[in-house]
């Protein structure tokens, strides 16, 4: 702070701090504070009297008063907001617990005094009839500030400004700054690189894979580095650019040159930290390499060295950046901490975090924070090698340990790709063998493998989830419980569960006589939208399952995390096991594999896994229990008292009775009650062994680094037919493809449809010829069912197509199925993609549940 008592005064405060007001009753405090700053940014102790009293000077309320203001306090500064507590704080004691909440936030605190004079508070409290008390009341809170002013930076205050007159405190000008990690408004792209410790020529190597031009030269009589990034981009040192290695100078030569040009930043490694103070003439051990780094420096002019002091004393703990989608620091951060400072923050980021203990190589042991890292914000770190960098919770650690013969890795950000070189040559043998991937204290090796335990937290409880095709999906909480209890009661190994298909909306009801569903409606319907290209896709009469299968079991080890689970798991939409007995899961996802391969598509797809979308027939495989509990007893009663009363009215109608259009009524009913008994017949045929099934996929979800959303329908139905081929358990799906707007096409898809459905067919899906497909009023739906006049007995009974019947069920809105169906698609897909892209499988079960928990929504489950 500058001060003249003729000019303004100005005060700078960081844009995120605690900012504690501190003067006498009379002193202007709520007047600065409305000034220079906004309203909801004050906590005011007189507005926390009003509420909780009713009476802003009740004094008698002043510890609830307090309470409350350090609840706000707390939750403020927990969400990193500015706050400013105007209250009189002259006493060292009330400042103490607000201190001490920053602290635990990780906020600089800032003391503002404003001291105008005893007289003037008093003054001004004397033209306040609210404020009736003495003015020793006063003059106990001016001795009290006073007494406490030497001591506000041992009480934790970062920043202290004293304001000492009316003119000052009225001159002031008010400013923030960003904290200096605080690098959010950089985009990047960045090129991230691990550890160097001393290995300019890996990193030089490096840089030039990553597209940057490196050369040497000379400047005002120092070698000097200059480098010219690729366009756009920045490199990002993760710190340890110093110790152990063979050319330690040049490569901090490199990389404060790059930094003082603009073309990177570097964050504080611990070892930066040794050598800043050996550089400072201070006595410190010297240990892990440190020697490299003495000899090195030693070996430069005295310029160069004091250069070396001056960049390593102005790095920072970590740098946050791209909106705040991106963190870097030496050895991590967790999630409360990004964007502040402290010295907790300072430590943890140098250091991480450890027991207290050492191992048998005498080195810390470390708690692996990235296991339990929940943050949204991605982190990259290094500090301790591992083989092979590897996400794990949105972290990623990419030191693979160069200086000790491994490798120097860089990411690039935002494509998240890895690019490494290999060092030259062994330059330090480390004290312990390098850690698996998954980061620090781990014992486990992917992502996969590290989501064992799953927390309630992470799904539980209203949630909104941001989805690539809606911008948010909204469950509610007692939807989610619903999804819970499915989950934990009746869900397979929820590590397989990556993807709940989407429920389906029927067409418009139809304009024809008889029919409650029609081709022309399902077609009409994306002529409205816009699409011109439809594919119609045979309906199979079976039951709807997901398959998920690997090449092998350390496939399914390293990408899902199961070992000893077999190939992969085959489940309903509803994410329960689809075999009761685990020997016939195996034995199709064996079928299911050795199709894949024999027809070359894990080959053409370069993958070790897919997800396929599939019907497996027939329905009595999976429903037998239903159709034995519900659907044949109905079929069976209908007949046999159709039948009685049938024959009980030729009886009497032979003795002369009048029975009208009764025995015609009765006849029609028998017969739609013998169709309803056909249809069952039709969806159920013994099944003894695999090879009496049938499989009919028709969707290739998604295979190792790609969702397939982005092919067209005949793409996945083309490759999918080539597992028809290769093995008779797969059936390949009937299509024709249809421009809604060309009649003539239209008039040969229902023509085909009406075959489909009267050989017993259950009718036809009608999808856009792309999978994401855009309409006139944005992404339509991913697909309309139109059913068969004789499978809707199933749904809604014989009687359905009665005149009487269909009148009412003509009337059934379809917009809630449609925006249910549509939210579920974009889950899906979201979960899908997540899973691609290696996130948490929390992240990927926010949209598994969210699939789950709309299922609970009450929409007509006739639909």
């Amino acid at each position: 702070m500058s001060r003249d008592d003729t000019t303004s005064t100005a005060v700078t405060v960081p844009d995120f701090a605690l900012v504690v007001l501190i003067g006498a009753s009379g002193s202007g405090k709520s007047t600065f504070a409305r000034r220079h700053f906004r309203a909801t940014e004050i906590i005011s102790s007189d507005a926390c009297r009003g509420i909780v009293a009713d009476d802003e000077n009740d004094q008698g309320a002043t510890p609830d008063a307090f309470a409350l203001l350090s609840a706000i306090l707390d939750l403020r500064l927990k969400n990193r907001r500015l706050t400013v507590v105007d209250a009189t704080n002259v006493r060292a004691e009330d400042r103490k617990r607000l201190v001490e909440i920053a602290r635990r936030r990780h906020a600089l605190s800032v003391a503002i005094v404003l001291d105008p004079g005893e007289e003037i508070c008093r003054m001004r409290n004397a033209s306040r009839p609210d404020r009736a008390f003495g003015p020793h009341v006063i003059r106990n809170q001016m001795a009290a500030l006073r007494r406490g002013l030497r001591g506000l930076a041992r009480e934790g205050f970062r920043q202290v400004h004293e304001l000492r007159s009316e003119a000052e405190i009225a001159g002031v000008t008010l400013s923030r700054q960003r904290l200096w990690t605080d690098r959010r408004d950089e985009p990047g792209p960045f090129d991230i690189i691990g550890d160097v410790h001393g290995c300019a020529d890996e990193c030089g190597t490096l840089l030039e894979r990553l597209g940057y031009a490196v050369a040497r030269e000379s400047r005002d009589g120092e070698p000097r580095y200059r480098v010219v990034p690729p366009p756009g981009r920045k490199a990002v040192f993760v710190g340890d650019i110093v110790d152990r290695g063979p050319r330690v100078a040049d490569a901090l030569r490199l990389v404060m040159d790059m930094v003082e040009d603009g073309h990177a930043l570097c964050v504080m490694g611990n070892h930066e930290a040794k050598v800043e103070k050996w550089l400072g003439g201070r006595d410190v051990k010297v240990g892990h390499g440190l020697q490299a780094s003495i000899d090195s420096l030693s070996a430069q002019s005295e310029a160069f060295r004091a250069r070396a002091r001056r960049f390593i004393g102005g790095l920072v703990s970590h740098v946050w950046l791209d909106a705040g989608r991106l963190a870097v620091a030496h050895a991590g951060i967790k999630a409360e901490m990004i964007g502040r400072a402290s010295g907790a923050i300072r430590g943890f980021c140098l250091f991480g975090e450890t027991t207290g203990e050492v191992d048998a190589f005498g080195l810390p042991v470390r708690l692996n924070w990235a296991a339990e890292y929940r943050g949204d914000t991605r982190v990259v770190y290094g500090h301790t090698p591992v083989t092979e960098a590897a996400w794990l919770n949105n972290t990623l650690c990419i030191d693979t340990g160069c200086v000790f013969g491994g490798r120097l890795t860089a990411l690039r950000y935002p494509e998240m790709e890895i690019v490494a070189v290999p060092a030259a040559q062994v330059y330090a043998e480390p004290a312990r063998p390098l850690g698996p991937a998954a980061g620090p204290g781990a014992e486990i090796a992917s992502q996969a493998e590290a989501d064992d335990l799953l927390d309630l937290s992470d799904v539980a409880g209203k949630r909104i989830v941001t989805t690539r095709l809606l911008p948010s999906v909204t469950i509610r909480d007692e939807n989610n419980a619903a999804a819970l209890e499915v989950m934990s009661r009746f869900a397979i190994d929820p590590k397989w569960l990556i993807y709940l298909p989407p429920t389906m909306s029927p067409c418009e009801t139809a304009k024809e006589d008889g029919y409650l569903e029609h081709p022309r409606e399902a077609l009409d319907f994306y002529r409205r939208e816009g699409v011109t290209q439809v594919v119609c896709e045979e309906k199979h009469m079976g039951s709807r399952a997901l398959i998920v299968v690997c090449r092998d079991g350390d496939a399914a080890r390293r990408r899902f995390g199961v070992a000893g689970g077999g190939l992969g798991a085959v489940y309903t939409r509803t994410g329960r096991a689809f075999f009761h007995d685990p020997q016939q899961q195996a034995e199709v996802l064996a079928r299911t594999r050795a199709a894949l391969d024999r027809s070359g598509l894990l080959a053409d797809l370069d993958t070790d896994w897919v997800l396929l979308d599939a019907e497996i027939m027939p329905w009595s495989a999976k429903a037998q229990a239903l159709i034995a509990g519900q659907y044949a007893p109905t079929a069976a009663a209908a007949r046999i008292g159709l039948s009685a009363v049938a024959d009980a009215l030729r009886r009497a109608e032979a003795r002369g009775a009048e029975i009208g259009d009764l025995k015609l009524h009765t006849a029609e009913r028998l017969d739609r009650a013998k169709k309803f008994a056909s249809v069952i017949r039709s969806y159920a045929w013994p099944v003894t062994r695999i090879d009496d099934l049938r499989i009919a996929p028709f969707h290739l979800l998604a295979s190792e680094g790609r969702v397939h959303g982005d092919k067209p329908h005949s793409w996945h139905l083309g490759h999918l037919a080539r597992l028809a081929s290769a093995d008779p358990l797969f059936r390949a799906t009937a299509t024709i493809t249809v421009d809604p707007g060309n009649a003539s096409e239209v008039e040969k898809a229902v023509a085909w449809w009406l075959d489909l459905t009267s050989g017993g067919g259950e009718g036809m899906v009608v999808k856009p010829a792309d999978v994401i497909a855009r309409g006139r009023r944005g992404i339509t739906q991913p697909a309309v069912k139109c059913r068969g006049r004789e499978y809707l007995r199933l749904i809604y009974g014989p009687d359905y197509d009665t005149p009487e019947h269909l009148a009412r069920l003509r009337q059934r809105g379809l917009g809630a199925k449609r925006s249910l169906a549509f939210r579920e698609f974009a889950l899906g897909l979201e979960g899908l993609e997540r899973f691609v892209a290696r996130e948490p499988l929390r992240r990927v079960h926010e949209c598994v549940f969210g699939v789950l928990a709309l299922e609970s929504e009450p929409v007509d489950p006739r639909l």
